[in-house]
């Protein structure tokens, strides 16, 4: 029994260095206008060029909170559902976070580019690949649901590239990039009435005008 206690009190005291935590909607992919608690870890070592938050880069931009802290921030919001999302959440060690969070009774999602280990565990996986860091190979079967930005019509191979890679029962969503949207949109629906198995993904929460 001490050693639990003690064990518990080491997870809480952990800590992360949060650029924000949000009430929102999903805005994305399979769970797009679930209400949900967004916790943004700073720090990013991918740099994708059209990224939105380039303030989630530098992981010394946010604070530093214990996960006490956190899972009290996410009671007080009161959504069922956690996004642990970045930067890339996956540069840090995500095992004690999660445990805390599903220890608190939240369903916890995740947001990555695969490019770094899996820590942590998780109720849902959104796997997005970036051509110039590609994911690790052992995250690709453990995918929930794989969604590539499309920026140009190469995007697209890279879509079917990486849609080999995931297990049959992963969602497949194809997501254009917000300033050149008007663009590719058509590209895109074009590409999903050959491949069927295909979603469209829209930010959603951009169109409603939602953090």
């Amino acid at each position: 029994m001490r050693t639990s206690s003690l064990s518990r009190n080491n997870i809480l005291s952990t800590t992360y260095p949060i650029l924000e935590i949000f009430s929102s909607f999903q805005g994305e992919g399979a769970w797009t206008l679930h209400p949900a608690t967004f916790i943004r870890l700073a720090g990013c070592s991918v740099g994708c060029f059209w990224c939105d938050t380039k303030e989630s880069w530098d992981v010394n931009a946010g604070e530093s909170l214990t996960v006490k802290e956190i899972i009290d921030v996410a009671n007080k919001l009161g959504n069922a559902i956690i996004v642990i999302t970045g930067g890339e959440p996956l540069e840090h060690d995500l095992n004690n976070l999660t445990i805390a969070l599903k220890n608190a009774g939240f369903k916890v999602h995740l947001e990555t580019s695969g490019s770094s280990p899996l820590t942590g565990t998780f109720d849902w996986i959104t796997l997005s690949p970036k051509k110039f860091k590609l994911p690790l190979p052992e995250i690709y079967p453990l995918a929930s649901e794989l969604k590539i930005i499309v920026h140009n019509r190469h995007d697209l191979t890279f879509a079917l590239e990486q849609a080999s890679k995931v297990s049959a029962n992963c969602m497949l969503f194809l997501q254009p990039q917000w300033s050149v949207r008007k663009k590719v949109l058509p590209l895109i629906v074009e590409f999903i009435r050959r491949h069927p198995e295909w979603v469209l993904s829209l930010q959603t929460h951009k169109y409603l005008n939602v953090p």
